[in-house]
């Protein structure tokens, strides 16, 4: 899935203009969203989703994902005691808050269910500090971050989002942020399917309604400031053939909780009952072995690095064919996992998406009299 994802993060893939129109978009009651397969990383629908936005607690994505990437690297530990600053404790005060207290250290584990279940901004300031020694430093880390995952438009200013100039993101943006956290931390990410977490004898429910509307849903997040709107990030995982498909919805800017939910469960349902996600290629096999002249062998395998799977409307999957084009001819020397050509997924005629296929394996340059040999074959040819 990794491997999607960098591919998304570079260019995000949609169906072709000529399907999509075919399948009109739901009407959606805010001012941006997306919706994401993130088992073929394509796009099923958007509306305004490069449009700068402010992010609001979306933003604890972010500082979640840099949390648990500490974990992983044994720079953080769960159950590692936290001392309270200040800064964390007073921050915002009439903000989102899990109520932390400067007199009483607290667990990192407490901090991420206070992040992510409470959105509390007081623990956003804390895990901050815990991972980088200050929010200003671990806000270079989060902007460090975003480039990496080639998230060309976000901008991060704190830790928990609460209104700033300097903080800002896109539907698009926070869609490969969601599928990156997803791909890169499933076993912490569990966290976003707990309902409810009491800490300071103070019980707060998750705010994504979804939790409780659909059981199929097991995440994200929330967001709401006076200018941000009421913002949701949610994802399900459903049957799909054999397998399982995750989607994932970015509602941003609707005029209230209820509609942020309800809108997101529409998305949810549509990109569900209309789109079937298909497994095309597996992880090294061979696509062709088409020849290669002047190497240390006459033909190479091309495939592709990653699964590779396609979402196509309902009825669609049984009218693909595939048409393969190559850069020939191949002259060795080839490296493994370069670039040799593109395969078409054709319907009708007509282009549903394009695919790079690459060198499955090294071809090594042959010696002076096999590239002389070829050279004179080519000149034939």
């Amino acid at each position: 899935m990794k491997k999607i994802l960098a591919a998304l993060a570079a260019t995000v893939l949609s169906l072709s203009a000529a399907f999509a129109q075919s399948l009109p978009a739901p009407t959606i009651a805010a001012k941006s969203w997306l919706l994401l397969d993130a088992t073929s990383g394509q796009v099923l629908a958007s509306q305004e989703a490069a449009t700068r936005i402010e992010p609001a607690s979306l933003t604890k994505i972010m500082t979640a994902y840099l949390a648990f990437s500490a974990i992983k690297e044994k720079r953080l530990d769960p159950e590692q005691m936290i001392n309270v600053s200040v800064r964390a404790w007073k921050v915002d005060a009439g903000s989102s808050k899990m109520f932390i207290d400067p007199a009483k250290p607290v667990k990192v584990n407490d901090l991420l269910y206070g992040l992510i279940v409470q959105s509390g901004n007081d623990a956003a300031v804390a895990l901050a500090e815990a991972v980088a020694g200050t929010e200003d430093a671990f806000v270079t880390l989060m902007n460090r971050e975003a480039e990496r995952m080639g998230l060309k438009n976000t901008r991060f200013a704190n830790a928990h989002g609460l209104p700033s100039a300097d903080n800002y993101s896109t539907a698009q943006d926070l869609s490969i942020l969601a599928a990156r956290m997803i791909a890169d931390h499933p076993d912490h990410y569990k966290i976003y399917s707990t309902r409810e977490y009491t800490y300071n004898k103070i019980k707060q429910p998750n705010r994504n309604r979804l939790l409780w509307l659909d059981p199929t849903v097991d995440g994200m997040k929330t967001g709401h400031t006076a200018g941000a709107g009421y913002c949701l990030i949610s994802t399900a995982k459903r049957p799909n053939g054999n397998g399982e498909r995750r989607l994932i919805s970015v509602i941003l800017g609707t005029v209230s909780d209820q509609v942020r939910a309800q809108e997101s469960l529409k998305l949810l349902n549509w990109g569900f009952q209309n789109f079937d996600t298909v497994k095309l290629y597996a992880k090294g096999q061979p696509v062709a072995t088409p020849a290669v002249w002047k190497g240390t062998q006459n033909q190479v395998k091309i495939g592709f690095n990653h699964d590779v799977y396609v979402t196509v409307p309902k009825g669609v999957a049984d009218k693909m064919k595939p048409v393969l084009e190559r850069k020939d001819p191949l002259v060795a020397p080839v490296a493994q996992n370069s670039r040799v050509g593109t395969l078409k997924m054709m319907v009708d005629g007509k282009p549903l998406t394009e695919l790079p296929v690459t060198a499955l394996e090294q071809v090594n340059e042959a010696g002076i009299f096999g590239r002389a040999w070829d050279s004179m074959r080519l000149m034939m040819k």
